[in-house]
């Protein structure tokens, strides 16, 4: 029996009590949730503020991006009107020789006919 009581006091003493919830925790549970709600809300903020930055970088590559290319654009329209202007007179000049040669040589087909000598001159140089 004495062993049984010494027992029975042992275990009452190693046994963990149970602790009272008191006022104290119960606030310090509400401050822990209102401070996780207030950190949710700031996460919440900070990814539409990055996606809103994602968003304003996207639009001004595309910009960018259309202005580089709509300036190429232009720029090889410049150089082909350019190249046309500037072909232009040398095509044209071109045309005035050829007809030029033309006649001269009409000319010099019809002084072949009147003069032999011409017509030799014509024939050893293949213009005949």
């Amino acid at each position: 029996m004495k062993l049984f009581l010494l027992l029975t006091l042992l275990f009452s003493i190693a046994l963990p009590k149970e602790v009272p919830f008191t006022q104290e925790d119960r606030d310090r549970i509400i401050r822990l949730e209102e401070g996780q709600k207030y950190l949710q809300k700031q996460i919440d903020e900070l990814k539409r503020d990055t996606q809103r930055q994602f968003d304003e970088l996207r639009t001004f590559l595309y910009w960018g991006f259309g202005i580089l290319f709509g300036g190429m654009g232009i720029l090889i329209g410049f150089v082909i009107w350019d190249r046309r202007t500037a072909v232009e007179p040398v095509a044209r000049k071109i045309r005035e020789i050829e007809e030029r040669e033309e006649k001269l040589e009409k000319v010099m087909k019809k002084l072949a006919k009147k003069d032999p000598e011409i017509e030799k001159i014509l024939k050893e140089e293949g213009l005949i």
